[in-house]
């Protein structure tokens, strides 16, 4: 036959067609989208169409408004927008209005350092607080600006028209009326308490601003001598002569401490001893007490080996006895009890500096040390980490204006030219560091203003609604109860710039807050609402206190950013029901991190407010790091920033990689692993433009085929469908993302590619246009081809956006209208009924079948003796049972089987079926490459079978029932 009779039933075969492109070209196609999106007002689209549905608020946590988004900011908010669209396919009204960080530290320095400090000279001026909150404003909307755009190009659809800023005069007036709720509910304390300090920061810290490195600090043992030696061996039984020295060792890492050393505390039941200790450099003999589970270790430090007890006494024994400081001859130092100390490392007693130590200060309030020193005994250091001017000087070495880090070598020094020092090491630990800076900080006692955990009962209440929330994972709600056990009071005052101020006056001689306070911070809210906080710095107190005013003191101190972000329940989700958001919230998600930051700061307001947790569930996520489960750094040069994966692969690439990863743990990614998720990004995406191609042509409104007229394999993968749709709304449900993805892949490459579409393409392909078995492939690749762009939206934005408009469009439109957005679950899929003539068991049977004839094939394929699996023909030795089963479809199985003629061998001996196969020597069909006998049984197409002549007509066509 000539080339010519070859290609005469090239228009008889019905191949894919389709304008849905093979390759995704994403960094080209998804700029267009996103155009299309944002000239359309898609967001606003979204929301009509949602509109009286049941609500469903996800409250997203503001990000900070300083510097391009990294791999995090990626991660963080590709999850949430996720989350907010798989509850719009679950036919809810899911609202997502983004928000912004907008003070604190980072910005002020980076205004600092382009414009200087307030006070600064400013062209021909000099720079004022309000020109620098100012200068802080444009800056942190510049920011804003920027990252606003990645989150967009990441195909986050949120409202980015109306964010919420924490700097918006609104929202700092709600702020104000936030804390005027908390001061009402009795929850604000004032005091001098230490707290963390950074020299850098020039400021307090809160805990969720601190993370520990590993420091080196000087390890030093010193002797505290008693001032009546007799009087402490007699504690113990024991006599001393007129000369002994009987003191009690002190261990410490921060030697910069003792100039407030004000007690030694011991642990009120551990066991202590008296023991010789190393004789003075005057040749006097020292008698020293240390724990008794402690003593050996200290004295070997000491360079004693032997440990010679002469008497034992139990530390609440000893309280009450009188020591002297180690450099201040005039200091009473008092024995005093406290159950922080223990006999794990040390010495087993404490010196006690209640102004440089959480513990030391409830000590130190218990036996009225606190409130017997003055303020600068209490406190030495001013907040630049300088001994004040006040500072007596070390026996002689003066104090007075050296950094306590230079300290430590200074007053080591004088311990041992005194006496004093017993021992002396480096050693490297943990130390509490300032998460901005990288450097160590102090616990420091300054005035300040806090939230308590006691005086109202917040930590009894907020532990109370933890268990009140879901915590996925659930590790999380013992993480953050452990964390809220356990903290201090928040300590909510900052002395900055950039913020918004404590808007409360309190009285000159107690300290006291104004009575009126709540009342009168919600006047000054009404004033920032209009003005901005510069209302508060520029407001003369007479204006709101009248007479009163003189007795009162303005604070300027700010709030803690932690309480800015912290009241976004109270600020946005209270304050914006035109965009029907409320309290709870049902999903608080973030970094694993939060549960010290956003997740603990929004409890602790939303009980002391409320008495009640302001979200429902709390999600967390992971950590970026490289193939080797390093941190990605610059430092490292192992960083991959989302902006270069756009670029060059696409967001709907990065997506599917933060979306099929496990991101609860630590999250690995590397370019080998960007190449493995874009070639799952490319099965996917081939499996939808195999569908959208054998969807020419195909009108659902007129060519949908009822499901009891479907062929039966038709049938099976709807179901199939069917049971994967149920799974992914499950795992939607739970957040189980990678669940979704992995079992997508594995549909489109198993059931589908492997299975289903490899079988489906003789009948779409060779069948007559319009057949029954032909539209039946076509019904079912509908159903999923809806379904399956539905499954994708909240994972694969641009391309399920790209292939809706691929779809057949609906009765009477002329193309696909909409969004894929306004969706909601595809009620297409339809499980097999329990009379289908063939089950899911039957499909699984015959799948298991089909893999035993592709073992019997491959040998064959491998030796050469076949070609295609076409080639070969099929026996199946097989008992009744089976006979009876297979006779129905036999006729039809070797469309199923991809194989020449499938014939029964009758064996009633045989309990399975056992494939035999054989090549065919039945000519080739160049139509259908089937090898059938009745080739050329037509003299007008001599060169095709009989089932294909019958296909291409005239008359009915071949029809098909099972597969």
């Amino acid at each position: 036959m000539s080339d010519q009779d070859s290609n005469r039933y090239k228009a008889t075969i019905h191949l894919p067609a389709t304008d849905f492109p093979m390759r995704g070209d994403l960094p080209k196609r998804e700029p267009v989208a996103l155009a299309r999106w944002e000239g359309e007002g898609l967001y606003a689209r979204i929301r009509a169409q949602a509109k009286g549905r049941e609500t469903w608020v996800f409250h997203d946590g503001p990000p900070y408004a300083n510097g391009p988004i990294h791999l995090g900011h990626a991660v963080n908010k590709v999850l949430k927008d996720a989350v907010v669209k798989s509850r719009l396919l679950a036919g809810y009204d899911a609202p997502y209005v983004p928000g912004w960080d907008c003070h604190g530290l980072p910005i002020e320095l980076a205004v600092e350092k382009k414009f200087g400090k307030v006070g600064s000279k400013l062209g021909d001026g000099v720079l004022d607080a309000a020109q620098f909150r100012a200068k802080c404003r444009e800056y942190a909307q510049s920011q804003i600006d920027l990252q606003r755009e990645d989150f967009k190009r990441l195909g986050v659809v949120a409202d980015w028209d109306r964010p919420y800023k924490t700097m918006d005069f609104g929202y700092e007036a709600e702020m104000l009326r936030s804390l005027a709720r908390i001061v009402e509910r009795g929850h604000l304390a004032r005091g001098v308490k230490p707290v963390y300090w950074c020299f850098d920061c020039g400021s307090a810290l809160a805990e969720a601003e601190i993370e520990y490195h590993d420091k080196q600090s000087p390890a030093i043992d010193v002797a505290y001598a008693a001032k009546r030696p007799e009087s402490l061996a007699a504690a113990f039984g024991a006599a001393v002569a007129d000369g002994d020295e009987v003191a009690i060792a002190i261990w410490t890492t921060t030697p910069w401490t003792l100039p407030a050393s004000l007690a030694v505390s011991l642990g009120p039941e551990l066991d202590y001893v008296l023991v010789e200790g190393p004789r003075r450099a005057d040749g006097a003999r020292r008698l020293l007490v240390l724990a008794e589970a402690l003593a050996a270790a200290a004295l070997k430090r000491y360079g004693v080996d032997d440990v010679a007890v002469l008497g034992r006494a139990k530390g609440a024994e000893l309280e009450g006895q009188h020591l002297r400081h180690p450099f201040y001859e005039g200091r009473d130092i008092p024995v005093i009890l406290g159950e922080h100390v223990s006999a794990e490392d040390g010495t087993g007693a404490v010196h006690t500096a209640p102004g440089h130590g959480q513990e030391d200060f409830v000590v130190g309030q218990r036996y009225g040390l606190v409130d017997r020193h003055s303020a600068a005994e209490l406190n030495p250091v001013d907040g630049r980490g300088v001994y004040l001017p006040s500072t007596p000087p070390a026996d002689g070495v003066a104090l007075a204006g050296m950094h306590v880090w230079k300290a430590n070598d200074a007053i080591v020094g004088v311990l041992r030219d005194n006496g004093r020092l017993l021992a002396h090491v480096a050693i490297t630990h943990a130390y509490p560091h300032c998460w901005r800076h990288r450097t160590p900080v102090i616990f420091r006692a300054t005035p300040q203003w806090f939230i308590s955990m006691e005086q109202a009962g917040l930590r009894r209440d907020a532990l109370a609604a933890i268990r009140t929330v879901g915590w996925i994972p659930e590790w999380g709600e013992a993480r953050i109860a452990g964390m809220i056990e356990g903290r201090p009071d928040w300590t909510i005052s900052r002395q900055r710039t950039w913020g918004v101020p404590i808007a409360l006056f309190f009285e000159r001689e107690t300290g006291e807050p104004h009575p009126d306070t709540p009342a009168l911070m919600r006047r000054v809210a009404d004033l920032v609402e209009k003005d901005g906080v510069d209302a508060w710095y520029a407001l003369d107190p007479a204006t709101l206190l009248g007479a009163d005013a003189p007795r009162y003191e303005k604070v300027t101190d700010i709030l803690d950013v932690w309480f800015d972000s912290g009241v976004t329940h109270a600020c946005v989700l209270a304050k914006r029901p035109e965009d029907r958001l409320h309290k709870p919230a049902e999903l608080y998600l973030e970094g694993s991190d939060q549960h010290r930051g956003w997740f603990q700061s929004s409890l602790l307001t939303g009980v002391a407010m409320d008495g009640a947790a302001p979200y429902r569930q709390c999600l967390t996520h992971g950590f970026t790091v490289d193939a080797q489960g390093r941190k990605m750094s610059k430092s490292l040069g192992n960083g991959i920033e989302p902006q270069e994966i756009i670029k060059t692969l696409g967001a709907d690439i990065l997506r599917l990689w933060i979306l099929s990863t496990d991101y609860r743990n630590e999250m690995s990614l590397s370019q080998e692993i960007l190449k493995r998720t874009a070639d799952a990004y490319r099965r996917i995406r081939n499996t939808a433009r195999f569908l959208l191609g054998n969807l020419h042509g195909f009108d659902p409104s007129g060519h949908a085929v009822a499901p009891a007229d479907m062929v039966a394999l038709d049938r099976w993968i709807v179901h199939r469908a069917f049971l994967l749709q149920e799974k992914i709304k499950a795992a939607y449900e739970r957040y189980d993302f990678a669940e979704i993805v992995q079992s997508l892949s594995n549909f489109c490459s198993v059931d589908l590619g492997a299975l289903y579409l490899d079988v489906t393409k003789d009948r779409l392909y060779t069948m007559q246009e319009d057949s029954l078995g032909r539209r039946s492939a076509q019904t079912a690749m509908h159903a999923i081809a809806e379904a399956m762009v539905r499954w994708i939206a909240p994972i694969l934005s641009f391309t399920a956006d790209e292939m809706w408009s691929y779809l057949p469009p609906a009765q009477g439109e002329t193309a696909r209208a909409g969004n894929v957005l306004f969706a909601t679950w595809y009620e297409g899929l339809q499980p097999l009924p329990a009379d289908a003539a063939l089950s899911a068991e039957d499909f699984d049977r015959l799948l298991a079948l089909r893999d035993d004839v592709a073992k019997v094939l491959e040998p064959m394929r491998a030796a050469g003796t076949i070609g295609a699996a076409l080639e070969a023909e099929l026996s199946l030795r097989c008992g009744v049972a089976d006979q009876n089963w297979l006779a129905p479809f036999v006729d039809e199985l070797r469309f199923l089987l991809i194989s020449g003629d499938v014939r029964i061998v009758a064996d009633d001996e045989a309990r399975e079926i056992a494939v035999e196969a054989a090549r065919t020597d039945k000519p080739k069909c160049v139509r259908c490459w089937q090898h059938r006998g009745d080739v050329g049984s037509d003299s007008d197409h001599p060169e095709i079978c009989g089932r294909c002549v019958s296909n291409i007509g005239p008359g009915p066509g071949e029809t098909r029932r099972w597969f």
